[in-house]
């Protein structure tokens, strides 16, 4: 890496721009990722925490796809389901939106009515108990023991609940009688039959038997309303973003080995192989990525850190570590794509050109 150690340390203006372009675009496309797992977690959080292998949805109308919203099932089928072989727990929840007032006002939540005693329930609850989550108990005030109000009727907290979401919107876990009871549950006994599965389980017979339509648990994220058209124009926007890096490094690698051509034909001429001119540059392309990116990863977990304070942003480690080769990868096809000069070069056209 002679000659790219010496440009990197000759020209460093140029190679300082590089990098503080690469910087930006990972410190947004890490940022992004935070933003998109932060944004996702608080839509399916409350039924990704459920440990369910798969979920029993109201069979959709034709042309339909299957939606919490909209779908309705019994406690019937919910028994069906309980001794079919393969299933191991089942769980009837019913998911309707509700307004909570304390403390002289309104805010809204999720309201999921679930059997006091079953595994869908995040602590043991009773008629006129209620469950909530921490940060929304915590923005408005409330702490255990403390009496709210909804549709009403008089309920007390008796928990709170970490990182339960759905659908951007705090959930409020309440006894399924008193779930059915709220004018916005219409009636119906419930939206989903959360089942626990082991071997031997057969959904598609099971779902035929009981009348309902049976996925798993990615499925049943992807029923969340907005969730899998938010996740996916988020990922695309990183998608982009990546490849506008690898753009813009081939763009500059490719002017960069147009300006060096001399030197090449020199290197070339005095019996340099192009094996050997070819790791020289890919190293220096490799250097400059790795600086760019990785001070751009290091600042996003950083202002990362903070923004999670304010805003739903969750850091993890394959949202960080998987942007940051994922650009240095792309960046390395860019640069490798704008090096075909080197290995055309001709080190006696070069060196009259130059002149």
């Amino acid at each position: 890496m002679f000659l790219s150690l010496r440009d990197l340390r000759f020209a460093k203006g140029r190679f300082a721009l590089m990098s503080t372009v690469l910087f930006l675009i990972s410190l947004m496309v890490v940022m992004l990722s935070g933003l998109t797992a932060g944004l996702g977690n608080q839509s399916i959080a409350a039924i990704k925490n459920l440990d369910a292998n798969h979920f029993a949805f109201g069979v959709p109308a034709e042309g339909q796809s299957l939606s919490f919203s909209d779908s309705q099932v019994t406690a019937r089928q919910q028994q069906s389901l309980a001794t079919t072989a393969g299933v191991d727990d089942t769980a009837l929840i019913g998911i309707a939106p509700a307004r909570i007032t304390a403390g002289g006002h309104d805010v809204s939540a999720s309201a999921f009515g679930v059997a006091g005693d079953s595994f869908a329930a995040p602590v043991p609850l009773t008629s006129g108990q209620v469950a909530v989550d921490r940060s929304f108990a915590q923005d408005n005030g409330w702490s255990v023991g403390d009496s709210v109000e909804m549709s009403g009727h008089p309920f007390t907290v008796v928990a709170l609940v970490d990182d339960s979401f759905y659908s951007h919107q705090p959930v409020v876990w309440l006894e399924q009688s008193d779930w059915r009871a709220l004018p916005t549950a219409g009636g119906n006994e419930g939206n989903v039959i959360a089942l626990r599965t082991s071997g031997g389980f057969d959904a598609g017979s099971a779902a035929s038997a009981t009348d309902t339509s049976i996925t798993d648990e990615s499925g049943a994220i992807n029923a969340i309303g907005g969730y899998a058209s938010e996740h996916s124009s988020l990922l695309l926007m990183q998608v982009m973003l990546l490849i506008v890096s690898a753009l813009v490094v081939g763009a500059f690698f490719t002017i960069w080995t147009i300006q060096r051509g001399q030197d090449l034909a020199v290197l070339k001429a005095v019996g340099a192989s192009t094996g050997y001119l070819l790791r020289d540059a890919l190293g220096q392309s490799l250097v400059v990525l790795t600086l760019g990116a990785g001070l751009g990863t290091l600042a996003a977990v950083g202002l990362g850190t903070v923004a999670s304070q304010a805003v739903p942003f969750t850091l993890t480690v394959s949202g960080t570590l998987l942007p940051f080769f994922a650009l240095v990868g792309l960046g390395m096809l860019g640069a490798a794509a704008a090096l075909t000069r080197i290995v055309s070069v001709d080190p006696l056209t070069a060196l009259s050109s130059a002149r």
